[in-house]
């Protein structure tokens, strides 16, 4: 008895040695930079890769689009540069079935070994730019009707975005080949005061169409005279549009004439009827006048000048992509104006070509097209500026 109880005296106590050490293990809590559970720091995000300097600017060279950036510049991977080719008669014909051994192309006078070529039919995206300030010749039933007109002759896989500007700059739809879309967007454009032309032409060519890979073109409606402007000028347009790969085609109107008859005559707003301008008076006929008071419109954007100016800009902008510029001043050339853009749209070959000199960020370089075939007129961008790069869209 005496040997049963020693042991369980002996297994009694070391229980409450075992239960003792347990309780002080969890009363003193491990200082916190000492918990196993606690989580490891989050590691520094590296930075995102940068895109490569030169890349593809036609979908039909891209080989991986998921980190592409746009080819504002006209290459392609290794600095390939892509230009849009029409050749036409003398009487403006388009002449097609010429093969790569018709065309030349030299860049700074040396002839380059041309790399690409095709002569299919390639989708576009266009921006259809529409001017709706106060000044224009047209009315907006007839802006509107020829503009959609202008989009049912497109092809079926030919993007349409549309913008239209007065004082703002409004984004109407993205580009799309929905034209349910495109009518919707097109019957919302309205008449307003102000002419911020650059603006829109820079909203398009850098905001939009340096992240669109592919053919792209520009019909841009409009008089050409800018009067409310806030973020670039002409020369900005002028400048960019040598750096991406983009077809521009004004179609302008005249509205000197119109400008010149009422810039001089008294303006009488009635205390009862609101002013048809903004305050912000920036139109082409800005009316700095108090209701029921009486003043003369602003000189702003109708001198001769201003309108020589207008010329200047548009006639450059569409030399210097490639494009035409038509002259419109009734509904019927209006109407065939629009109507040679969606032609020509269909009646381009490509060619590309590898520099032979390391292409150098804001270097001009001279690029001129010519045919072996004689009597035949080319018609191609004349020179590209290597620019900075943004990412593209998918």
């Amino acid at each position: 008895m005496k040997k049963y109880a020693f042991v369980l005296v002996a297994s009694v106590i070391c229980l409450s040695i075992t239960l003792s050490f347990a309780q002080s293990r969890r009363g003193s809590p491990q200082p916190e930079s000492e918990k196993v559970n606690k989580r490891p720091p989050k590691p520094a995000e590296s930075p995102t890769p940068q895109p490569a300097e030169m890349q593809p600017s036609e979908t039909e060279f891209e080989q991986d689009s998921s980190d592409q950036t746009d080819g504002d510049v006209l290459r392609v991977d290794t600095e390939l540069v892509t230009i849009p080719v029409k050749i036409s008669d003398r009487k403006g014909k388009f002449i097609g079935g010429l093969t790569k051994a018709d065309f030349q192309v030299f860049e700074d006078n040396s002839p380059q070994e041309i790399a690409y070529f095709s002569n299919e039919q390639q989708p576009f995206t266009v921006a259809l730019i529409l001017d709706m300030s106060y000044s224009t010749t047209f009315k907006i039933a007839e802006i509107q009707q020829a503009a959609m007109a202008f989009v049912a002759q497109l092809r079926e896989n030919d993007k349409v975005m549309v913008v239209s500007f007065d004082e703002e700059v409004r984004l109407l739809c993205l580009p799309t080949n929905d034209r349910n879309v495109l009518q919707s967007a097109i019957k919302s454009t309205k008449i307003a005061s102000g002419t911020s032309l650059y603006d829109a032409v820079d909203l398009v060519i850098n905001d939009k169409f340096r992240k669109i890979n592919g053919r792209k073109a520009v019909v841009l409606f409009t008089d050409g005279v800018d009067t409310t402007s806030r973020k670039v000028h002409n020369m900005k347009n002028l400048s960019d549009a040598l750096e991406i790969d983009v077809l521009i085609y004004p179609i302008q109107y005249d509205t000197f004439s119109d400008v010149q008859a009422i810039k001089n005559k008294p303006i009488i707003i009635p205390p009862t009827q609101p002013s048809p301008i903004p305050s912000k008076n920036k139109s082409p006929f800005p009316f700095p006048i108090p209701i029921g008071g009486v003043g003369t419109p602003s000189s702003q954007g109708t001198s001769a000048d201003d309108y020589r100016k207008a010329d200047e800009y548009l006639d450059e902008m569409a030399n210097r992509t490639g494009g035409r510029l038509y002259k419109a001043s009734t509904t019927v050339n209006l109407a065939l104006a629009f109507s040679n853009i969606a032609s020509e749209l269909r009646e381009y070959y490509s060619l590309g070509y590898y520099p032979k000199e390391d292409a150098k960020t804001d270097k001009k370089r001279k690029v001129k097209v010519r045919v072996t075939q004689t009597g035949l007129v080319v018609r191609a961008r004349d020179g590209y500026v290597v620019g900075k790069k943004v990412k593209s869209e998918k």
